[in-house]
């Protein structure tokens, strides 16, 4: 199954190359904000310097509402349509609030947590930062559920933070994948300026991830003495499998000639 994730996310975002280059050129366009505006300000004072630093990141996060709801969209084989970028930006603004609410928090609680209990030198301080290290990486790796399960289960922000967690230790495995997945399309990334696959490639990733993985709690709702590690796959993916098709590398440069 995760090798077929790997499979529609590359294929999803080759057949929107365009797209997801424009978008990806809206979110490089947007780090201008937190990246240099806080030293223009910096004569005002540290808080003006991180007043514009916040808005730049929640600027950041709103944007990331119309880049997954242009990922839905792809990966559920619609029509791109940029006036739906807009929509999903204003549908999504309440959860990608929270979203960047909760990074900066968490931003800021490391920032002053890890000092003082690096001061501590005892066991005390070494348990409490063993623990926030496993904090962050559950948060880490929960986090980009968030907003494709927000806008799939139609949930309220609260509880689709609650679905998040939840998706995110039933299926432990499938998240670790995907977050060591994550990483190696941030870094592809980097020698591409996060041109290709930057963070449309990273919405296409988790928004393939949960529509395929949903299909599971459909099929168990329908068959519920069904065996949570016999999950026929094969059978669930076979019209996503179909849509695909089979590809050729002849066929992705020229189509017309395959």
């Amino acid at each position: 199954m995760f090798g077929f994730v790997i499979k529609k996310s590359f294929f999803d975002l080759w057949d929107n190359f365009l797209p997801a280059i424009l978008v990806n050129l809206g979110f490089i366009a947007l780090l201008v904000v937190p990246a240099t505006l806080p030293s223009a300000v910096s004569a005002g004072g540290p808080a003006a310097s991180l007043t514009v630093l916040g808005l730049g990141v929640v600027l950041i996060f709103v944007y990331m509402g119309g880049v997954f709801g242009m990922a839905r969209a792809i990966t559920d084989y619609q029509s791109l349509e940029w006036a739906s970028f807009l929509q999903s930006v204003k549908s999504a603004l309440a959860a990608s609030l929270l979203l960047a609410a909760l990074g900066i928090a968490h931003v800021v609680l490391l920032s002053v947590a890890l000092p003082v209990y690096s001061s501590f030198n005892n066991m005390f301080g070494l348990f409490a930062l063993a623990m926030l290290f496993w904090m962050s990486v559950v948060w880490w790796i929960t986090a980009p559920f968030y907003l494709p399960l927000h806008e799939r289960l139609n949930g309220t922000v609260g509880k689709s933070l609650k679905k998040a967690f939840i998706f995110s230790f039933d299926n432990a495995g499938f998240a670790i994948g995907l977050a060591l997945g994550a990483v190696v399309i941030v870094v592809l990334s980097f020698f591409t300026a996060f041109l290709v696959p930057g963070v449309a490639g990273l919405a296409i990733w988790y928004h393939t991830a949960v529509r395929l993985r949903l299909y599971k709690y459909d099929y168990l709702e329908e068959h519920p003495d069904t065996d949570r590690r016999e999950i026929p796959w094969d059978a669930l993916l076979f019209d996503d499998r179909e849509r695909i098709g089979k590809r050729t590398f002849k066929g992705m440069i020229f189509p017309w000639k395959d």
